[in-house]
Parts: C-alpha cells; structure tokens; sequence
C-alpha cells in the first residue's frame, strides 16, 4: 500500500500557500507508484499582492519541464484566475492559442510555461488539486472492464472521462463532469489517471493517497501470482549468469542502437522485470501499446521483446537475435513513422528505448545515463499496471495513431527542449586507468564537464570513489563509475571493461594512465626493478588497450585511445632505464594500434607530460627523492629546478594535460591517429625528431 508521508511537525515549519505546495508535490512525486518521472501535476489557488500591491486571486500549477519528485517553487508557474475563468464558456480551444493564452495570464514572465494541463486545475472550483498517474489507478484505466470496476470500488463518488488527449476539451468535461456529480470525490481519465482535490494542501495530499488505496486493494484481493502474465514459462537464471550475460552482449547492443547518435545503457534485473519477461504473455503483453500516454517520448509505443529460451552457454545466439532484433525494429519503427507522420515532424532515433530478454532482465537506452534509466524507471511503471490490469480484466492501450499522435504531440516535444545541448563528450563513455590520481581524476573531471560518463578505474578504490562522488554529485547520480583494478592483472582489466558494459553498454574513450616509476643507475638496475616497470607500463597498457580495442569493435562505432606516456618516451633520462624504455613502448604500442585501429574508426594519439608533480602518487613515492638524487637537489627543490629547465619557465600540472587528452577525444582531432603530444613546458632535449 501507498504510505501517506505527511509529517504535521516538518508541514507547520512551511510559510503556507507555495510552500506547502511545493512540499506537497515532492510527496506525491517520491513514490514513482503515484506518479511517473516528469508526469502529472499539482496546483494551489491562494491570494496573493500583485506588482501594484493589490490582492489578486492566484493559481499556482506546475510549469512545464519539471518533476514533482524534485520541483521547487521557482518551477511553478502562477496564473490571474480571473484572465483563466471565463474560458470556461468556449466550446473549444487549439493547443496553441490555449498556450499563448496563458502566457499572458502569468504573473511573471519569468516562470516556465504553463503546463498543457493547466485548465483542468483552473475549472475546477476547489483550491487545492492533484493530477497523478497511479498504478493502481491506471490499471484499472487501462482495463477493458475498468468502469464496471471503478463502480464496484468507488460507487457513485467517481467521474468517468473517456480517453482524450490533454487540453482544452479534457480541462472542460473533467470540470463539467464534477459539477453534475454533487458525490464526486475523484476523476478517472480513461487510460491516463487520477485527479483529486481537497479544501488543504494537507487534505488534498490524504485524499489522493486514500483513493489509491482504496483502488490498489480491490486489485491485490484479485492477485493471482501462480497465473500473472500468463504463468511462468521462463525461470530467471541465477543473479552472476544474468550479469555476465548482459555484460557480454550489451556492446553489441549498444552499436547496434546508436547509429549517427550514441546510446547509453542501462540493465536491470529486478524481481518484477524478471517475473514479466518470463512469463507466457508477456511478448503479447508488450506489443499492446503504452500504460500511459506521458511514457511514450521516453518508452516509446512498444519495446523489444527478444524471443530467445534462456540459456547460459548461447550468448552469442542471444546476442545475434539481439542484434537482428534491434534491425527489425529500425524497419518497423521507421514505417510506423511514415504511416502517422504529420507535416514537419522529425524521426526520433528509430531504435527500442526498452529491451526484454527472458531470464535476464531489462536493456534501457537514452542519450545519457539518466534518460536510459528514465526509460527503465517508467517500464517499471508499465510492467505494475499490466499487473493490475490483467488481474481485473484485459489490458488495453491507445490505437497506433493516437500513441504517434502523443509520442510526436508537439507540447511533449517541447519540454525535450528544455534540456540542456548536448556537449562534445555527451553520449560518450571514457574509462580512465590510475582514475585516483593527479592526470587521471583531472581528466575524469575535464571530460566529464562536457558531457562524458566516466569509468574510474584504480588500484586505490576507496580514492577512484572519491573522484566519482564527486562527479556524480555535481553532474548527476550515475555519470561515474569507481572500479577496482590492476592493470597487470588479465581477469582484473576484463571484469573492469564488463562492469563498464553492464553500466553504460560500453566504452568510446580509453585514457591509458595507470603509471608508476623507479629511479636507478643502470648497472644497478635490478631485473625485478625492470620487470615492474615492463609489467605495469608496457603489459598493463596492452591489457587495457587490447580489452578496449574489442570493445570498440564489437560496438563498431568508432572510438578514442589516448596513451598518457612521458618525455621519457623519447627521451633517454638520467638514472631511469627501465622507466623510460617501459614508456618508449608505450608510445609505440600505441602506433601499432593506431594502425589497425583505422579501418575501424579507432584513433589512438598519445600525449607526453613531463614533471606533473601536482596530486601525483608516482611524485609522493620514492621516485621524487630518486629523481632530486640523480640531479644532486633537494626533494622541495624539484618543481623549481623542472620549471627553469623548460623553454617557457613553467610548471606543468594536472589540468595541463587532462586539456590535451581531451583534444585527442575529441571531434577537434578526429582526423588524427598515431600522433603525440608533448606537455613539457618546452624541454629541448626531448623535441621529437
């Protein structure tokens, strides 16, 4: 059951009115089973002084592009009752003179576009409403039989609306509706939701959780689990199986989706997904259409639902149908499009948003992280309603034209506008090797404020964590991903790059960083000292590059290498045999690669920096005491000595080189390949030649 999370002690420290609404709405949009991510809407009438000082009658609804779950009160949009009310006497209205309509009745122009919905708050005569899209509520919306239910829940205290897009017609038979009902407590709106209202904001909030669960337990009561979705046809298989399955195939997907654009990935393998992909109905279920007009811009009409008897040993079989299946749906998608299009309207990427593979889970899509789990969150939606609705009847969704007509609706595709433009590294996946470190987290950083999501991979996790806290905490849960790994160690580089896969779908940037360094005379050098630094410098930038370099090919959408290598690379130093021979491979390695990387689309550049001893680990070991004895100094005195060495007299740091890699990255150099760049402040002896 829905849980009422109103707290009376927290409520009275609100300042009333807009405050309590906004509190209110958070409520609402904390339980993802009351209202879906971005959808439904809430408003408030309250006095307030107009710019002259004069008491006027305001409403304030939730403006367009917001989320109740998060919205605060500059997201609201406030609205003169008296310009709104005599719109009640048309008979009719476009879209788009209902919008510009509104514009002029807002109190400020400064607040975001009213909502589509806001007439269906402003005619009816209560001062405080709620529009919400329940599970329980869409379910029995969304069944065949769902009026004779709603009768035998809620009696005559329910008004019936019968499917009709949002607008001005809808706002004006909701209103008309209740106020030839004296008894009505609720709206239903035929395969879209609920609406109710209350004389508080407090009783308006009780009131919507008290009529869902009145709906949700007539529903359990009708539960049958052993023939939900038709009965159990295919066991999920075990947790470890479903993860490297998904892991395995999720590259192949992922090209396969991306076309022009690329698409991040999510996988999801909750109890509810798995009970609904293995169930007897469930391909026939899925075709039936949307569970709710506000999920078609992010689910669209219908997912992929892969035909595939679960088995742990034919992944590749999985991943064929997978691919073949993501074709298909192109074809299909595509003359969906053409068969509803209207004048001026654009193709979205012809691809599922939501893919559902027996035994194993959920594949989302979307252009970063968070919209591909959006698609996911608003399945889970689809998959409870589909629940409830075939516990009470058959479940039934909008014809194939009205869900086109909704998916393109021109007022849907205008909150997609509110979004920020994508930046150069949107959509793009970078996994960053020695992640904790000083060049490593300040790449991770660089990339990720334009737009990339980042794979922090490090020996040190607790400090690869800190970096994708911080990252995630500025730019959003999800953009980076902190994981273990020694770089010398095969399994380790191959379950870092499937951990990546199964969080994103794949990888598009590799950055090579992963380092370390010894300081010793050469006749001193111990075999020991040398195969460290041929393990960790030349074999361990194979491993991750070799891991990379079939990911990329199995995506076959192109991709980025940038080799962090040293002036060392082609400069003999001083006391630093092994190192600097380690780092020369580096460099070459990378040419090999840049040279069958190309047919492929896979570009690999390496940038050379020297003396970055800012946030370094390499400079807080050994090394720096070594490096001051080879040139008779004082540790404290090397970043000075390194400075007046340079043609520039300057330091280089960090930020210096996290700047070049992202060149190499970026569509700036895409034209680039087996190239290097040194990052030295300008040191003669290590001008290439």
């Amino acid at each position: 059951m829905v849980q009422n999370l109103w707290d009376p002690s927290e409520a009275s420290r609100l300042m009333g009115g807009l405050d309590e609404l906004v509190y209110r709405s958070n409520l609402l949009g904390r339980d993802r089973r009351v209202c879906n991510w971005g959808g439904g809407n809430t408003s408030a009438k309250m006095i307030v002084k107009d710019f002259r000082g004069r008491d006027i009658e305001v409403m304030y609804v939730k403006g367009s592009g917001s989320d109740l779950a998060t919205m605060k009160a500059q997201h609201f949009t406030g609205l003169r009752l008296d310009d709104i009310r005599p719109l009640f006497e048309r008979d009719d209205m476009t879209d788009e003179e209902m919008v510009a309509y509104l514009a002029h009745c807002m109190i400020d122009a400064k607040h975001p576009r009213a909502s589509i919905e806001t007439l269906l708050h402003a005619f009816l005569p209560f001062k405080h409403v709620d529009h919400t899209h329940p599970d329980a509520i869409i379910s029995i919306c969304c069944a065949d039989n769902g009026r004779e239910i709603a009768k035998e829940i809620f009696g005559d205290r329910f008004v019936w609306v019968p499917y009709i897009r949002p607008g001005f017609r809808l706002s004006k038979m909701i209103a008309e509706g209740v106020l030839a009902n004296p008894k009505a407590e609720l709206v239903l709106m035929e395969k879209h939701g609920l609406v109710t209202w209350g004389d508080t904001s407090e009783a308006c909030y009780a009131q919507t959780i008290r009529i869902i669960n009145e709906a949700e337990a007539y529903i359990e009561a009708r539960v049958n689990d052993a023939k939900l979705f038709g009965g159990l046809k295919h066991a999920p298989l075990p947790p470890e199986t479903r993860r490297r399955i998904a892991a395995a195939v999720m590259p192949a997907v992922r090209g396969a989706v991306s076309g022009d654009r690329k698409m991040i990935l999510s996988f999801d393998d909750s109890d509810d997904v798995l009970a609904f992909v293995g169930g007897a109905d469930a391909p026939e279920l899925s075709r039936v259409g949307a569970a709710c007009p506000d999920h078609l811009v992010h689910t669209k009409r219908v997912p992929l639902f892969v035909d595939w008897t679960p088995d742990a040993d034919d992944v590749e079989g999985l991943k064929k149908k997978l691919v073949d299946g993501i074709a298909a749906y192109r074809e299909q998608y595509t003359a969906y499009f053409e068969r509803n299009r209207n004048a001026g309207d654009v193709m979205f990427e012809p691809v599922p948003r939501v893919i559902l593979i027996p035994g194993v889970g959920m594949l989302s899509t979307g252009k970063n992280k968070a919209m591909a789990n959006v698609s996911g969150a608003l399945y889970h939606r689809a998959i409870a309603v589909m629940r409830g609705a075939t516990a009470l009847g058959r479940f039934v969704s909008l014809n194939e034209n009205e869900s086109y007509n909704v998916e393109y609706w021109p007022l849907e595709l205008y909150k997609l506008t509110l979004a920020p433009p994508e930046a150069e590294f949107s959509r793009q996946v970078a996994f960053i090797t020695g992640g904790a470190g000083g060049i490593g987290s300040e790449t991770a950083r660089r990339l990720a404020e334009e737009g990339a999501h980042v794979v922090i991979a490090d020996l040190n996790l607790e400090g690869a964590r800190k970096v994708a806290d911080e990252i995630n905490a500025k730019y959003g849960e999800g953009r980076a991903l902190a994981v273990k790994m020694d770089v010398t160690k095969e399994e380790e580089v191959k379950a870092a790059y499937a951990e990546a896969a199964l969080h994103y779908g794949g990888v598009d940037i590799l950055v090579n960083n992963a380092g370390l360094a010894t300081s010793s005379p050469f006749e001193e050098t111990s075999l020991d000292e040398w195969n460290l630094n041929m393990s960790v410098l030349g074999t361990g930038y194979f491993l991750v590059a070799r891991e990379a370099f079939r990911m990329m090919k199995e995506q076959n959408t192109g991709g980025s290498m940038i080799f962090v290598g040293s002036k060392n690379s082609v400069y003999a130093g001083k006391n630093a045999t092994a190192y600097s021979a380690a780092k020369a491979l580096e460099v070459h390695l990378a040419r090999c690669i840049a040279a069958e990387g190309g047919p492929l689309g896979i570009r690999v550049n390496s940038v050379l920096p020297d003396a970055v001893l800012q946030g370094s680990q390499i400079w807080n070991s050994a090394w720096r005491n070594e490096r001051a004895a080879a040139y008779g100094i004082e540790p404290d005195q090397l970043e000075e000595y390194y400075r007046k060495r340079t043609t520039l007299l300057v330091n280089v740091f960090p930020r210096d080189i996290a700047e070049a890699i992202a060149f190499f990255a970026s569509s700036k150099a895409s034209k680039t390949t087996g190239c290097m760049l040194t990052v030295d402040g300008g040191v003669p002896a290590a001008f290439t030649r």
